[in-house]
């Protein structure tokens, strides 16, 4: 793949101290990572890891066919971009009577890329005569780091539950007010974010990651 578009300025936006970028530029999504990554970034400092946000570096665009292609792509633009190890996640949900839909989609469900009261009323009105037992779903997410040295590793994380009827509770993001995980009485929307984190999709994805991000920061310390 050719040097991303803007890779210059982007290199010389990246902050001094900053050793990985997260690609993305959801924030909400930035603040759940952050929590999650804290163990392998815990002795680097704060300024250690950034967002493609606090760059002004725009996503590519997701033109993969499955999420593990879409979070490497990402990844590797972002990681040529900059010069920093770049960890990414593609995720989605993924319903039972809609064939795997929406899937690698789900972020722009509704036709607009991160509307998530368009995305969950669009989803919620196609699944509408539906009992309970037939709304089955699952949240899947695939993590992947792409380092400048060239390694490249992906991680997956599943969540498996079922879509409510209407949406419940004011957290998250996403879909989560309208998908109730196996075993809980409560929407995602309605956890805690360590709640949450402990058992979601892309917490499991980005726990795997996290030797991954440690063994590429100390093979850089080295080079």
């Amino acid at each position: 793949m050719a040097q991303a578009p803007g890779a210059d300025v982007a290199s010389a936006m990246v902050p001094d101290g900053a050793r990985v970028i997260l690609a993305t530029q959801n924030r909400k999504k930035v603040e759940e990572l952050r929590t999650i990554l804290s163990e392998a970034i815990a002795d680097l400092g704060e300024d250690s890891l950034i967002c493609a946000a606090d760059i002004e570096l725009e996503e590519p665009f997701e033109d993969g066919d499955t999420f593990a292609e879409n979070a490497l792509l990402k990844a590797r633009v972002v990681s040529r971009a900059t010069g920093l190890i770049a960890v990414a996640d593609d995720s989605g949900l993924v319903v039972d009577l809609m064939g795997g839909a929406p899937g690698i989609f789900s972020a722009r469900w509704s036709g607009k890329h991160g509307d998530d009261k368009a995305n969950n009323d669009l989803l919620l009105a196609q699944l509408e005569g539906f009992k309970e037992h037939d709304r089955g779903a699952k949240f899947v997410c695939a993590a992947a780091l792409v380092s400048p040295l060239g390694e490249e590793y992906v991680e997956y994380g599943e969540l498996p539950g079922t879509l409510l009827m209407s949406p419940v509770g004011d957290g998250g993001f996403g879909y989560d007010p309208i998908f109730q995980p196996n075993g809980h009485v409560r929407s995602l929307a309605q956890l805690t974010p360590e709640e949450k984190n402990a058992m979601s999709h892309r917490g499991q994805a980005f726990r795997a990651l996290v030797p991954r991000i440690s063994a590429a920061l100390a093979q850089q310390s080295v080079n």
